[in-house]
């Protein structure tokens, strides 16, 4: 079907690279009898805006700015990948922004910023930290109350949920969707599965929702940061609904599509194991490619576990989504002091 897309504003660098993974694939899938490994290398789309939130911020930002705002208010934790693309993103396109952070779960945070943090004071944003229970039991009140503050002082501000993953930022992926089975067509085949980490859902909505709309027989599986299996679905399937709502559209989603492994969280949200810090190495060293801790490490580290126990044996091609998130490396620096020379 053709697919008629509301206004955005070009930011990113696309189409992003399409990959094979050739030793990953022949050192820890073919082994198990298992698919070809590809990546989208969506952590290209853009050197400092780089990953996934930007093709659902070039929607959000057209919205912007046809609502009449010039502030961008966003939240996130203190670490979020999404709140430094919306800080570089509002830079770039004249807007203000306002990140609205939830502080690490020990509550402290340095002195000296790092990761996306110090890019989100870089970019000139206002940022807004909360300890934990604040932030989680107050943020529609916190939202509330800075658009209350810049409409007193004559500006106008959008609200973007986490991730920007709502009936909006859900445009992302549908294009990306668009996009990803171009480019598999383009090396001669249909991918049997996509991956990606699922934090917020708003990517494995889009990518589900474009591929089903799209015609394509290809199943899409998050591996879930935090939160259940459940959840995703349920907040999936929400977003979809908002989605069409919000653009009278009509399309019969198939929400029994929705796949979600929960399995590979490890102790919670931004703490990897070992196992984690190995595999981002291993990636590093094979391939060139840099995953993180907090989002695509784990996920990489699911797949490669599912194939190892034969759960992608059906497959020939499986493509994994890489969302970005390099900067959160430099924070868990301490984690691969045990991962250096892992070969």
């Amino acid at each position: 079907m053709s697919i008629h897309y509301p206004a955005r504003e070009r930011l990113a660098n696309l189409p992003t690279p399409l990959q094979p993974l050739h030793k990953i694939t022949e050192r820890f899938s073919r082994p198990y009898g298992g698919p070809n490994i590809w990546v989208k290398r969506d952590d290209l789309t853009e050197s400092a805006m780089s990953g996934n939130k930007l093709r659902k911020l070039e929607f959000i930002i057209a919205e912007a700015k046809a609502q009449g705002c010039n502030t961008l208010i966003t939240c996130g934790g203190e670490q979020s990948n999404h709140c430094r693309a919306t800080a570089l993103a509002a830079a770039r396109t004249g807007l203000k922004s306002h990140l609205i952070l939830r502080q690490n779960a020990g509550g402290a945070t340095s002195d000296t910023p790092d990761g996306n943090l110090l890019v989100d004071y870089l970019a000139g944003a206002k940022v807004s930290l909360y300890p934990l229970k604040e932030y989680v039991n107050q943020l529609p009140q916190l939202f509330g109350e800075w658009a209350s503050y810049y409409l007193k002082r004559g500006d106008r501000a959008l609200c973007i949920p986490t991730g920007g993953s709502d009936g909006l930022g859900i445009w992302g992926y549908i294009l990306g969707a668009e996009e990803l089975l171009a480019d598999c067509r383009d090396n001669g085949f249909e991918p049997d599965r996509l991956i990606c980490a699922s934090g917020s859902g708003g990517t494995q909505a889009g990518l589900t929702l474009g591929c089903q709309m799209l015609g394509a027989q290809t199943r899409v599986t998050g591996y879930a940061v935090c939160d259940s299996e459940d959840y995703f679905v349920s907040k999936i399937r929400d977003d979809i609904r908002l989605w069409a709502e919000a653009y009278s559209q009509v399309f019969p989603f198939d929400a029994e599509q929705i796949h979600v492994s929960d399995k590979y969280i490890g102790p919670g949200y931004g703490v990897a194991g070992e196992e984690i810090f190995q595999t981002i190495s291993l990636v590093a060293q094979l391939e060139g490619i840099l995953l993180d801790p907090v989002y695509t490490g784990k996920a990489f580290y699911g797949l490669l576990k599912d194939i190892e126990q034969g759960l992608y044996a059906d497959c020939r091609h499986v493509v994994f989504v890489h969302t970005g998130g390099h900067f959160g490396v430099f924070p868990q620096r301490t984690g691969f002091s045990a991962a250096w020379g892992q070969q």
